[in-house]
């Protein structure tokens, strides 16, 4: 049996300027740290290739070089054409520029389905469409253990039942649901597929192909990458849709008709070596080692701790959200700064999450979301700091 990879953790954070201090660094749902690789990409670009594209000269021909190859990796990180792959400003923005442009198909009473499990991302955008044109927007529900309950998803489709929208993992609970299931949940009512990818990225592989789903959408902050977004959309659909843009803009690769004005040409060179970065781990080894730090966390949780979510490591990811009874949310993340421990508090634009949860909607609820550049030592100060909230 061929052994499985072994995350150097040491070497890792080697490689993050940003972690030589004590800080321990939980707050990766929010956004991870940078490699210096994407920061020295950036600050590279910046100093010897800043230029517009399409002009003839050196550094233009560099930045078109730039542009090419972050659709190239996109690509290859997505499972996707790379002509299928849109930048932008951020998830949201994305996702609000992509749903409407679907929208001149949309009639009233066409119907939405989304997730109780969703970022607000994945959910406004189709709510505001609601409010504009009349469409129907359904929650799916969600098991005792917080997994997406998949019964009321097959329960809730009509034949009006557009799209699908939903997350490839929580980013507040850390539920992961089947994805290739729900696509096919999906794919049976004649719906579309549309995940948010978000908080998935830094935790697995991307296999748009394999998922086979229609759209989604991600941001490569969330993966060691810069402040952005990115998007898929499968082929014939996008050719399919009219897209808001202005008129000199490229229609071809069709990813091209989404992307809204100059593209963030330092950011797509930051996005280069993020994903090269994260090639040269290995998502085998990055996936058994925050497994191993997940499980940690869990058997060291104390027993006075809510744990909001599935108790054990199968069909999640590594983000944990909990209550410490007898504490704010806020006061228990002030607490934990205290002790050089980054976590955070609040709703992380999981409003449904929380109003199913019967928490306050600005308080909350505690969250740890540890990446592989996290330590066991870190994971054990978390949960020293925790441990002094509760009775002895």
């Amino acid at each position: 049996m061929k052994p499985r990879p072994v995350l150097d953790v040491a070497a890792v954070r080697a490689r993050f300027s940003a972690l030589d201090r004590r800080l321990a660094f939980f707050d990766g749902p929010g956004g991870t740290q940078c490699p210096d690789e994407v920061i020295d990409a950036i600050a590279r670009y910046l100093r010897e290739d800043n230029a517009n594209v399409g002009a003839p000269y050196e550094t233009s021909r560099r930045t078109d070089a730039v542009v090419d190859a972050a659709h190239e990796r996109a690509g290859v990180f997505l499972g996707c054409d790379p002509g299928e792959v849109a930048f932008g400003q951020s998830m949201t923005a994305l996702n609000f520029l992509l749903t409407r442009a679907f929208a001149r198909e949309l009639e009233a009473g066409d119907e939405v389905l989304v997730t109780r499990l969703d970022h607000d991302g994945n959910v406004a955008p189709w709510l505001a469409l609601a409010e504009d044109i009349g469409i129907v927007v359904r929650f799916v529900d969600v098991n005792d253990d917080l997994s997406l309950d998949l019964d009321d998803l097959a329960a809730k489709r009509t034949p009006r039942t557009r799209v699908v929208a939903f997350p490839a993992a929580a980013n507040s609970v850390g539920t992961a649901p089947d994805v290739r299931r729900v696509v096919e949940l999906a794919h049976e009512a004649g719906a579309l597929a549309w995940v948010d990818a978000v908080h998935y990225g830094p935790h697995g592989p991307i296999d748009v192909s394999a998922w086979g789903c229609d759209v989604l959408v991600c941001s490569p902050y969330k993966y060691f990458g810069p402040h952005m977004g990115l998007a898929f959309g499968r082929e014939e659909l996008l050719r399919s849709w009219r897209p808001y843009k202005v008129r000199p803009a490229a229609d071809e690769p069709v990813g091209h008709r989404f992307e809204l004005g100059t593209c963030q040409h330092e950011l797509l060179a930051g996005f280069t070596a993020a994903v090269d970065y994260v090639d040269s781990l290995g998502w085998e080894a990055i996936t058994t080692y925050e497994g191993s730090l997940g499980q940690r966390f869990l058997d060291g949780l104390p027993v006075d701790v809510v744990l909001h979510g599935l108790a054990t490591m199968e069909g999640r990811v590594p983000t944990f959200c909990f209550s410490v009874p007898g504490h704010t949310a806020q006061s228990v993340a002030e607490h934990l700064a205290e002790r050089d421990v980054a976590v955070w508090w609040g709703n992380y634009y999981a409003l449904e999450t929380m109003r199913l949860l019967g928490l306050d909607e600005v308080d909350g609820a505690v969250r740890a979301g540890i990446v592989h550049y996290n330590t066991a030592e870190e994971v054990d100060r978390l949960l020293a700091g925790v441990a002094e909230l509760t009775p002895a």
